[in-house]
């Protein structure tokens, strides 16, 4: 039987002509709705990034008891305070603010959580520990992180109290608008009274690796704070999806260990000027660390905990809070780093604080050095986080004249902590149901 050939119509100029017109309709049209999206985007940032601007500048300053400690810039170019009684320091991490047209109202409850526990506790220093600023486009609406760097910024100089920062993985995005370089040099502006940012060596990896001294009147160091930048995501990571964290480097672990042997040694020398009860508390000076991405360290001291069914061990003490991330619930740089190993052999080091995971806020000890999760402030990173209640919050942490620091989390919700603007209504519940319990 003969096939029938199928004959294809061959389509006239004048039909051709009426397709690529309606094409070139469609392209067009769908090209005008996305520039109008754009446009009215647009608007709606800059007239709410002025709102919010006015928003910040109806915060009150912070008043304190006694008159506010001033900081002194030494001749090494650190701060140093000096104080013979308690010293407090407020850690506040994970603020996330977006400062888009997609996160204001978010934005508004975050500044109003961190402007209420700043006004209570009245600290003498405040230290923010990574992703103050949350420049992700579809969450946020902008990509702009000076936006939310300068708020936070405004909020502090309002509040009149002082503060520094530490980078997290998202302060400074591959696709944000500025980089660690150019945040930085906005922190260090004179027009910011209260900011004892500094970047740091310039032949030291990362931005912001510095310290703060607190003084006795004698001219003792009692504790030293030290800011690390832990880096963002690994090299060759993809726009940081794939959730592989970069860890401190080399050179930032030879600087902190260079810096602690010359305060051990100005804390010796004046040590053998005096006559003192407890020498022995001065000649090996105290401090406490402060950075974002927490380290694998706190991923192993966690599971021997969790392994020896949540007793603590040799190496491990539990001390508070739980672990709420999903599996590993901890998440840590992706490789191997030896500042924990420095921290013990040096033996300076006693306390560290990070953020990161914004759902955990375990504080336990390994081998001597005792790890803290800071409690996030995040209304806008996690889907329903707004929502939940029990992890929002900070730490405070009180250092007396020896050096000795004390420290524990507090939780926003409490009566204590009043807020300028209404707070929100959330669940105060866990977003999982692992709750890490150890027998006293």
């Amino acid at each position: 039987m003969e096939k029938i050939k199928k004959i294809k119509k061959v389509k006239t100029i004048r039909e051709k002509k009426r397709s690529r017109k309606k094409a070139l309709i469609v392209t067009a049209s769908v090209a005008i709705l996305i520039g109008f999206f754009f446009i009215i985007l647009a608007i709606i940032n800059a007239a709410g990034y002025i709102s919010i601007l006015k928003y910040v500048e109806t915060f009150d300053k912070v008043v304190y008891a006694n008159p506010q400690l001033v900081p002194t810039l030494e001749d090494d170019g650190f701060y140093s305070f000096t104080k013979d009684e308690e010293f407090k320091v407020l850690q506040l991490t994970d603020i996330h603010l977006g400062a888009g047209a997609f996160s204001f109202s978010k934005d508004k409850k975050a500044l109003n959580a961190v402007a209420a526990m700043i006004t209570y506790e009245k600290p003498d220093l405040v230290i923010f520990t990574g992703d103050v600023v949350y420049p992700v486009p579809p969450q946020a609406g902008t990509g702009d992180n000076l936006k939310g760097a300068t708020l936070i910024a405004n909020l502090m100089e309002e509040l009149e109290v002082y503060w520094t920062i530490t980078f997290g993985n998202h302060d400074t995005e591959s696709y944000s608008k500025y980089n660690r370089e150019q945040i930085s040099e906005f922190y260090e502006k004179e027009e910011f009274n209260y900011c004892l940012f500094q970047r740091g060596p310039e032949d030291v990896d990362g931005y912001g690796n510095s310290l703060i001294k607190i003084r006795r009147t004698n001219g003792l160091i009692s504790q030293a704070l030290f800011t690390i930048d832990s880096q963002a995501y690994v090299p060759g990571s993809f726009l940081g999806l794939d959730w592989k964290y970069d860890n401190i480097h080399q050179n930032q672990v030879e600087w902190y260990e260079e810096r602690v042997l010359a305060l051990n040694s100005e804390n010796t020398s004046l040590v053998s000027t005096m006559v003192l009860s407890n020498p022995e508390d001065f000649t090996t000076v105290k401090s406490l660390m402060f950075f974002h991405i927490p380290l694998v360290e706190m991923l192993d001291a966690y599971n021997e905990f969790k392994d020896n069914n949540f007793q603590n061990t040799t190496d491990v003490k539990y001390w508070y809070g739980s672990i709420h991330e999903k599996d590993p619930g901890i998440y840590s740089g992706d490789g191997e780093d030896e500042m924990f190993e420095k921290i013990v052999e040096i033996g300076s080091t006693k306390g560290m604080f990070w953020g990161h995971d914004h759902i955990n806020n375990l504080s336990i000890e390994y081998k001597g050095v005792r790890m803290t999760y800071g409690k996030s402030i995040d209304y806008l990173a996690y889907a329903g986080i707004s929502k939940l209640g029990m992890q929002r919050g900070c730490t405070v942490i009180k250092i007396d004249g020896n050096g000795n620091a004390v420290w524990n989390d507090e939780n926003y919700y409490q009566d204590k902590y009043e807020s300028k603007y209404p707070k929100e209504k959330v669940t105060m519940q866990w977003e999982t149901d692992e709750i890490v319990v150890a027998e006293e």
